[in-house]
Parts: C-alpha cells; structure tokens; sequence
C-alpha cells in the first residue's frame, strides 16, 4: 500500500475547500464560518489572508461566565434562597457550558427525588461531585484493611495540601466510592481561575499528589495500588517542568518537547523526541530527582504531623466524609497541643 494514498481523501478535500473559497465572487458578501477543537493540525493554507483570516477563541468560561451560565439554567428550576450560584461557580473552574447544565439537572433530579420543593445547595454539591468523580457506589464492598488504607491515603492528600504553601485549598474528603475506579477522593478548589502556574505552583500540585502513596508507607509499612494514577500525574508535571518550561537548572532555559496534548482534546498523544540520548538520560534524572526530594520533603511533613493525620484517618473511617471544618478543626487543635 503506498503510504501517501491514505491522506488522498483529506487532500482532495482540502484542495476543493480552498477552490470553492477562492473561487466566490467577492461582491456576494459571502461569509464563510467553521469551528474547530484541533486548530493545531489546521493546514497553513486555510489561515491566509482572504480565507479562514480570522480566529475567534471559545474558551472555558472564567467565574463571571460560569455564574451566568449557571443563572441562565437555573431559572428553570426552583432554588432555594440559601442557594448562592457565586459560590457554584467558584466551585467548578474549568467547567464547561454543558457541565454546568449538567450539575443543575443533577441537582434537580436529586431534589425531587427526596421530595423537596426547592433545590438546595447539598443537591448542588452533591451534583458538583457526580460530575467530578461519578456516582456514589455505597453497596460496593471494601474490607476494613483496605478501607483503613484509602483513610490513611486521602488524609495524607488533604493535609499536605493545608500546609504546603501554593497548594489549592481542601473543600472535602471522601473514602465513598465513586465512579468506575475511585475510591475515595480529596476535593481541593482552587480560589480563583488560574491562567498561569508558577514553579512553586507546580511542585505544590507534586506534594499533594505523593502525599497518600507517603502516608501508605509510614502509617501501614507498605504500599498499594491505589497510588498508580497519583504517580502518573505527579510524573508528568514533574516531566512538563523539565522538558517544556525550562524549570530544571542542569537541563536549562530549552525547551525540549512540544505540546503533548491537543489544545483542547485531553487525548494524549505521543510527542517525538527530539534531542540526544545523553540529554533523554540528564531529563530522567531531573524528574527522578524532583519526585524523590518532594518525597523526602512529604515525608517530613506527615511525619511531624503524625496525630493530626491519625485523627483524620480516624474521622473518615466514622464518617466517611470529613469537611473542611473538620479538618482545619484537627490540624488548629494538634497544633496548639505541640505548642
């Protein structure tokens, strides 16, 4: 099979688009519009002057759009006057119009269903999390081992991220199941739309993210599974530091890798590589290195607060959900206590 008859299709297509374009007469007033979520594969020819010239970026809604896509879907539910939609909006960043939607109908469906007059703002929180981490899976059966090992894992999530600085703030912590694989979840919210993220920023998300694999092995001695997706996340942004925003001293100001993802498609794809062996060699080093001083640095962290992670652990098992409160609670009152 010859290897360029695969993109005659696409070929044709492009060449007779570009016909039809130039070939209106310009007197018509024609206007020729076309959406896209992988601008990036666009061919250049599409772009120049006198075709597709202009580009217009629909991007995800930031707080202000968020609260009025969530008004414009309330009105036609009844909420309840403690429902406050700035609060929804400041909860879902990087939400989407028809996630927004989505939350309203849930919590709708969740009022009626227990036979409320009014959605309240549980039903939305509620709703917020099914879109998050899916379904609540409560007939699932955990053994207590297992069960003491999420506890311990999610605590050690949420208390990294109250004490290490940069870190998004914890709203919520759950060992429910939900969804298809998790089983249980540290929800953090971020206080603003962020468009940019500082280094620090970067290796705050690190901290959090090792926090439960460190907890594993300091409270039980041991470590599960639980901990693949945390590592693969933690990984990739130590490996974006490294290869795409000059973020390692000894790699330097380069930048190794293009865009891993499409824009706008979280689909990934495999990037080339395009620089030697020995530099491949010096980037896994850098990411072994960071990984492995933020471990460290967890490790202390954990270790110094050893009551206040046993305390959480401890409420989770009783309760299965511990709120912010709660946890500020434990993490205020150790505190005085070590004074």
């Amino acid at each position: 099979m010859n290897i360029l008859s695969s993109h005659d299709e696409g070929e044709q297509t492009l060449n007779q688009l570009l016909a039809e374009m130039d070939g209106f007469d310009p007197n018509q007033g024609v206007i020729i519009m076309a959406a896209t979520n992988r601008p990036e594969i666009l061919d250049a020819a599409l772009l120049r002057p006198g075709r597709f010239d202009r580009q217009v970026l629909v991007d995800r809604p930031d707080l202000k759009g968020r609260e009025k896509i969530l008004r414009l879907h309330a009105k036609k539910v009844t909420l309840s006057a403690a429902v406050d939609l700035g609060v929804v909006a400041a909860k879902t960043p990087g939400f989407v119009g028809a996630d927004l939607a989505n939350i309203v109908n849930e919590a709708a469906l969740l009022a009626a269903r227990q036979g409320k007059d009014a959605v309240e703002m549980a039903d939305i929180d509620e709703a917020i999390e099914r879109v998050i981490a899916g379904l609540q899976k409560k007939t699932r059966v955990i053994s207590p081992k297992e069960k003491r090992t999420i506890a311990y894992h999610e605590a050690g999530h949420a208390i990294v991220a109250e004490v290490v600085p940069g870190a998004d703030p914890v709203a919520k912590i759950s060992i429910i199941p939900r969804g298809v694989a998790a089983l249980g979840y540290t929800q953090q919210l971020p206080t603003e739309d962020r468009y940019l993220m500082t280094r620090s920023e970067l290796l705050a998300r690190i901290h959090v993210l090792l926090g439960g694999r460190v907890a594993e092995e300091m409270v039980l001695g041991d470590i599960s599974t639980g901990a693949q997706n945390d590592l693969q996340k933690a990984t990739e942004i130590a490996r974006t530091m490294v290869t795409q925003f000059g973020m390692s001293e000894k790699i330097g100001l380069v930048s190794l890798e293009g865009q891993r993802t499409p824009l706008f498609l979280p689909v990934a794809t495999p990037a080339a590589k395009e620089y030697s062996e020995q530099t491949a060699e010096l980037v896994d080093t850098e990411i072994k290195k960071i990984l492995s001083e933020i471990h460290g640095r967890v490790t202390e962290i954990l270790r110094s607060r050893r009551a206040a992670l046993d305390d959480v652990a401890n409420l989770l098992l009783e309760k299965e959900i511990v709120e912010r409160s709660q946890l500020q609670e434990i993490l205020s009152r150790r505190r005085l206590e070590a004074a």
